[in-house]
């Protein structure tokens, strides 16, 4: 245990440990690098089945269907239903439903498995054509796009069509040698083009997910850990919305940069992000203080 980062088991840690019921985990960076799980995964999930700790899985990377993620999480050996997944996919049908209930038709920078999610909630994808006019774009984390489609969302944007993105996220997670272009990078593309930023990005930091797996299980904010491997998506998540926000350092964000975040938190009464409840090598490290903290 790195005590330079770590807050270890004081009182007030054991104290927020102990009340947990439930844990939402990240993904990719969590308990998944690409396509290869961590060691320690399956024991800590393991671990906190057997301390009466539930668990959901929660991705801002809305380029498979739930289907497919829960494939690809029995593929990996963890088994998991429905219930257990929250996407931002799902949260955009659900954005859209609520706000724009006439909208059938999109437009929509993501993977044939996102679109197949959409589909799924009775949505109808548009041509990349100009007379296919959209009643919404949706421009998401695409691992198969075309610059022609890419341009194709930049002039929707230009003309006004209602903007949602996905998610804030600029790079994702990758344990190959490149850089993984996400939604956030997307929208900065399309507004340095159009002068145009969506009317709304859901998914993390949003609590909206959280939400949801709270309201689902009957738990108060207090109750529940929002884990993940990025400060100003996953912790943000769990400041907005008042739960435990832990960090892992087994992805994206390093341990120079979340000390700068907490420096800057005591230094600045309005900081850009808030630093996380706990610092955490990995999750088998935040399964270890867990059931230290059930210890009498």
């Amino acid at each position: 245990m790195n005590t330079d980062y770590n807050k270890e088991l004081t009182p007030e840690i054991r104290g927020k440990l102990s009340r947990i019921k439930h844990i939402a985990l990240d993904m990719d960076g969590t308990i998944y690098m690409g396509s290869k799980i961590f060691p320690y995964t399956l024991g800590f999930l393991e671990d906190m089945t057997k301390a009466g700790v539930g668990y959901s899985f929660l991705t801002n990377n809305p380029t498979k269907s739930v289907a497919d993620y829960l494939h690809k999480l029995e593929g990996l050996g963890i088994k998991a239903g429905e219930d257990n997944m929250y996407t931002t996919s799902l949260a955009a049908i659900d954005y859209i439903k609520e706000k724009y209930p006439e909208a059938r038709r999109l437009y929509m920078l993501g993977t044939p498995s996102m679109v197949s999610q959409f589909e799924k909630a009775g949505f109808e994808s548009c041509a990349d054509d100009p007379e296919d006019v959209p009643d919404v774009l949706v421009v998401a984390f695409d691992t198969t796009l075309t610059y022609s489609r890419l341009c194709r969302a930049a002039w929707w944007a230009s003309q006004g069509v209602p903007y949602i993105a996905t998610n804030p996220d600029r790079v994702c997670p990758t344990d190959q040698k490149t850089v993984l272009v996400d939604c956030g990078s997307l929208q900065r593309c399309i507004e340095h083009a159009t002068g145009r930023k969506p009317d709304i990005v859901l998914g993390k930091p949003d609590p909206t997910m959280l939400d949801g797996i709270m309201h689902r299980h009957g738990l108060k904010p207090e109750e529940i850990i929002m884990t993940g491997d990025r400060i100003y998506t996953d912790t943000a998540m769990a400041h907005n919305a008042g739960a435990v926000g832990v960090l892992v350092l087994s992805g994206e964000t390093t341990l120079e940069t979340a000390l700068k975040v907490a420096e800057d938190a005591r230094n600045n009464p309005a900081p850009e992000f808030f630093p996380p409840d706990l610092i955490v090598r990995d999750i088998r490290e935040l399964g270890d203080l867990i059931l230290a903290s059930r210890e009498i």
